[in-house]
């Protein structure tokens, strides 16, 4: 076993993006991700990589796009004013199928809003973003073991399927502290091939020039390569689902009837609220569930789905006034039979976090157990 240290989690997203192969960083300090640049600009050239303070984000993401384009594995990372400016740079890599990982530490919004965590840029990061028909990755992590987990996975996900993959982690997320096992370091030698860069950075041998875009002036040309690329997000859609569900009895992958008297859906430091909720819950004798998406894109509508036809109530528990219950109101259409469970929000917004008590104080008011 690894050794396990105590890190915040902007750290630990950069040491394991570092672990990762990540040779080029670019970025613009934002409050509360400030710790995630800072040590990148400690380590990263340590480490034979390219560290650069960008004038702005807008800059910044561009840089990250030619570096991928170039063969590096590249991010960027910001929070939610920041990441708004860096929504023509995503757009623009989705459409020229280049790879790069982008972390977003949310923070309160919308404007300038606050420095407090929240989870108000759930339709940016899942619904594209940007201009234009495409989607990023999106992964959502609980806890500093998941902030290393699901960065160092970003980049294998990035490159397998030639897309942006977000790491979506709230303030809350990126601040605190754990203990964490970090995941081995990778050689560049050990790092998929880009052949399809434009240097031999990534592994192409020199030769013939490549030419990366996203424009397209042929309008039946444009839509046949941005139907290629939904094709690719189908299998996106089969393999990369995941997701956490507890409190669930199952059998044969199918959710059963006699589990929990209702379910809390949540994600990020929500989740973690409700997983407390659960156990106070417990003490009183009531049975709740907890569905955890980790990746919000694809979400996990058909396993929510069948969770939703035991026709027991769902509670979206969110640091937002109503964005990650959209998608639960689509798994509900994932439901096989009739049934079409009492769907109930609790959200904050502005950088108010729910407390466990008051989760589980919703949650008995809606099964009418006070």
């Amino acid at each position: 076993m690894n050794e396990r240290v105590l890190m915040k989690g902007n750290d630990a997203i950069a040491e394991a993006a570092l672990r990762a192969g990540c040779r080029a960083y670019f970025g613009y300090p934002i409050t509360p991700q400030n710790e995630l640049i800072a040590y990148m600009a400690r380590h990263i050239m340590n480490r034979g990589g390219v560290f650069i303070q960008a004038e702005s984000e807008t800059a910044a993401i561009n840089m990250v796009y030619g570096a991928s384009c170039a063969g590096a594995r590249a991010m960027t990372s910001s929070s939610s004013p920041g990441v708004s400016l860096k929504q023509e740079g995503i757009s623009y890599a989705a459409g020229a199928d280049v790879p790069l990982v982008l972390v977003n530490v949310v923070r309160g919004g919308p404007g300038l809003g606050s420095i407090a965590p929240s989870q108000g840029d759930y339709f940016q990061s899942t619904r594209g973003g940007g201009h234009g028909d495409y989607y990023c990755i999106v992964l959502a992590p609980k806890s500093v073991q998941e902030c290393a987990d699901l960065t160092y996975l970003a980049f294998d996900l990035a490159d397998k399927y030639r897309m942006p993959v977000i790491v979506l982690a709230d303030g809350m997320i990126g601040q605190m502290m754990e203990g964490v096992e970090l995941p081995p370091q990778k050689n560049q030698g050990e790092l998929p091939p880009r052949d399809w860069c434009v240097g031999g950075l990534g592994g192409r041998p020199g030769g013939e020039a490549v030419h990366i875009t996203s424009i397209n002036l042929v309008p039946e040309e444009l839509e046949l390569k941005t139907t290629a690329r939904f094709e690719r997000y189908e299998v996106v859609k089969k393999e990369e689902v995941r997701f956490e569900a507890s409190g669930y009895r199952t059998g044969c992958g199918e959710f059963s009837g006699e589990g929990p008297e209702l379910s809390l859906v949540a994600y990020g430091t929500s989740a973690r609220v409700c997983l407390g909720a659960k156990k106070l819950a417990e003490k009183e004798g009531i049975n709740l569930g907890l569905f955890r998406p980790i990746t919000l894109w694809p979400f996990p509508y058909k396993a929510l789905g069948k969770i939703a036809a035991t026709g027991k109530p769902i509670l979206t528990v969110e640091m937002s006034l109503g964005q990650l219950v959209e998608d639960v109101k689509l798994s509900v259409l994932e439901a096989p039979g009739a049934a079409r469970p009492a769907l109930h929000l609790l959200g904050h917004s502005g950088g108010v976090i729910p407390t466990e008590e008051e989760v589980f104080a919703e949650a008995k008011k809606i099964l009418g157990k006070f």
